[in-house]
């Protein structure tokens, strides 16, 4: 995975003092490095039985769709509030700052249907386990949760209470 490391551009001190961000536009932009990101996480899900896959917006939105495309499921919306136009399931979660909140359309998934989330970064893991209390209340099963990065020092893993969780690269 050195190699996919190598196309992500670190900018210290972003969006704060003390930061360091993970910016993956630069892998984004690369056709081998993109290429590799899509076919190592759809090698990883194919036997999964996903039978659609949902992205947590905003970067969630690059992945996602790609991958539900390359397995053969649709792709779902998980969004931030009043963005959808038909009736919504809505879940709120803490974050280390105030509140947020993730909606997503109350027919985008069908009760039993296995949802795979994706998303770009793994932090603290409050975002993923909301997409995943927002999932299991419409009845789905999440057959997993799928990120580029995790950031391993954030321990996010911990908030998805055993769930199963793949990272392509960690930091």
């Amino acid at each position: 995975m050195e190699d996919l490391k190598s196309l992500i551009r670190e900018v210290p001190d972003f969006p704060k003092p003390g930061i360091l961000f993970y910016d993956i536009t630069t892998l984004l932009k690369d056709a081998t490095g993109w290429r590799a990101v899509v076919e190592r996480m759809r090698a990883h899900y194919e036997a999964s039985g996903a039978e659609v896959v949902a992205g947590i917006e905003a970067r969630g939105f690059i992945f996602a769709p790609v991958l539900a495309y390359a397995l053969g499921t649709g792709f779902v919306p998980v969004r931030k509030p009043k963005k959808l136009p038909a009736a919504v399931s809505r879940v709120e979660y803490d974050l280390e700052y105030g509140t947020d909140a993730l909606e997503i359309h109350r027919d985008a998934v069908q009760p039993g249907q296995k949802v795979l989330i994706v998303d770009d970064v793994l932090a603290t893991g409050g975002t993923a386990a909301a997409a995943a209390r927002l999932i299991e209340s419409l009845g789905g099963t999440v057959a997993g949760l799928g990120f580029v990065i995790e950031l391993d020092a954030l321990k996010g893993r911990g908030k998805l209470n055993g769930r199963t969780v793949h990272a392509l690269l960690h930091y």
